[in-house]
């Protein structure tokens, strides 16, 4: 049903947490399944240096959630929002069908955070 790279992010996932103090904040849930993800980024010179989240949901929004970190580091704010719920679910070599849109609310909680960072910036 899963690929061994969503039970390795599911069973070890990367960088959990909170960053206090953080450029960018971006949370968003799903209410059909009761997920809900918060990522937190920290910014310097337009590159994400840090990533954290916080996941509250199934095994796969813990994949996609620290996937999504993993992918978004030392990446440009620009490349950042470039990243897709495509490109998350391929990343974790996919997922099945009724799961898909588990990556697409890592993605979606990632470009919030960005829109945040990019409020608190005047951009």
């Amino acid at each position: 049903m899963y690929s061994d790279k969503v039970m390795d992010h599911f069973s070890n996932p990367r960088n959990v947490g909170e960053i206090e103090n953080a450029d960018g904040v971006g949370e968003v849930g799903n209410a059909s399944c009761g997920d809900i993800m918060k990522i937190f980024l920290t910014v310097e010179d337009n590159v994400i240096k840090d990533v954290k989240f916080k996941t509250f949901g199934c095994g796969a929004a813990i994949a996609t959630s620290s996937m999504v970190t993993e992918m978004a580091i030392g990446k440009t704010i620009e490349e950042a929002l470039e990243l897709t719920n495509a490109a998350v679910a391929e990343a974790l070599d996919g997922l099945p069908p009724q799961k898909l849109h588990c990556s697409n609310l890592a993605a979606d909680a990632l470009h919030e955070a960005i829109k945040n960072y990019k409020e608190k910036h005047g951009e």
